[in-house]
């Protein structure tokens, strides 16, 4: 009996033991499906650093001579950037001026980053006065704006806006190498009207002080980092699930953001949802119907990029561009697609 009894006892334990470990199996499955996120709201101030210098474009130039010259036509491309001259490193638009200065002789080697890839170029500089030379380059560097934060992650890395970032000239995106998220306020809003676009202004002030982390990525889907000051930014540091693009339906939803200059929750309504969507950023059709915000912003505003988009509880997006002719009328950018952009910033 006593053999009997231990066997008995025995085995009940071991089946015991399988099934809590398949029961806590199962719950580890299910929560690691879950992807749990800081929605954010808050305006932030961006300021991006380029690698190198942007080409613009090329010009003509009057030598001394009183000839016109265009020396760097066809051989740099808007898009291009510029990132050495000579063999000297060029981060921004006073290093090329002050080594443009330091020419000697017309023969100049440029390396360029077009599309990723560094080439060297070898144009010939226009000598305009005495020991003065010019390239007929027309560039920009660093870019400053204002957006919005989508949302924190676990480990403490962030998305915001939903879209790129591209140059205004060019429209290419621009490729940075780093960058910084500042604290701002919204000083003003330009209501949206049809045709014409609204936006929010803001008070960026770019010290240290007011740096709140660090920008690593610029692409398709919004800009990524990290977040160092999080108390700082998120007032309101309650969890909430990511949802699946498929968990996403047709009908009411939020939006949050600081339109009256605290982050409040809007009612909007999701018209559409396109999985298939061959656009980024264009997944979801949302519409305001929320008379306050329509009130005051017209709907969807330049600003408000990066605004989280929740349903039933669950943040499903972001808002990224208004449509013109309708400004109560948007679209947003799944938050799955976004989340992909944390877990690797090379994507």
């Amino acid at each position: 009996m006593i053999v009997i009894f231990t066997v008995f006892v025995g085995g009940s334990y071991y089946m015991i033991e399988m099934e809590q470990a398949k029961l806590k199996k199962e719950v580890s499955a299910a929560t690691s499906d879950k992807v749990m996120v800081i929605p954010g709201g808050m305006p932030i101030g961006i300021y991006l650093e380029t690698d190198g210098v942007m080409v613009l474009g090329t010009d003509e130039i009057k030598g001394m001579d009183g000839m016109s010259y265009d020396p760097s036509k066809n051989l740099v491309h808007p898009g291009d950037y510029i990132t050495e001259i000579d063999g000297h490193k060029v981060d921004t638009k006073a290093d090329l001026i002050k080594e443009i200065e330091k020419i000697e002789q017309e023969e100049v080697i440029l390396k360029i980053n077009r599309n990723k890839e560094y080439i060297n170029i070898k144009t010939k500089a226009v000598q305009c006065g005495v020991n003065k030379y010019k390239l007929g380059i027309w560039v920009r560097d660093n870019a400053q704006g204002l957006g919005t934060i989508t949302f924190l992650d676990t480990k403490s890395r962030f998305g915001a806006l939903g879209h790129g970032i591209h140059d205004v000239d060019t429209n290419e995106l621009l490729d940075i190498e780093g960058g910084r998220v500042y604290t701002t306020s919204i000083k003003d809003i330009q209501k949206g009207e049809s045709g014409m676009p609204g936006g929010m202004e803001g008070i960026i002030v770019y010290n240290n002080y007011n740096v709140l982390g660090k920008i690593q990525k610029n692409t398709e889907a919004g800009i990524f980092g990290t977040i160092d000051r999080i108390n700082a930014l998120f007032s309101d540091q309650t969890p909430v699930e990511a949802a699946a693009k498929e968990e996403i339906k047709e009908g009411p939803a939020l939006i949050r953001c600081a339109a009256e200059g605290k982050v409040k929750d809007y009612e909007v309504e999701i018209t559409k949802v396109d999985l298939e969507s061959t656009e980024i950023n264009k997944g979801i059709v949302i519409e305001v119907t929320d008379k306050e915000l329509l009130k005051v912003t017209g709907g969807i505003v330049q600003g408000m990029s990066g605004s989280p988009i929740l349903q039933n509880g669950k943040l499903v997006g972001a808002v990224t561009h208004v449509f013109v002719n309708n400004p109560a009328k948007g679209y947003g950018i799944f938050v799955e697609t976004m989340l992909k952009k944390t877990k690797n910033y090379n994507n």
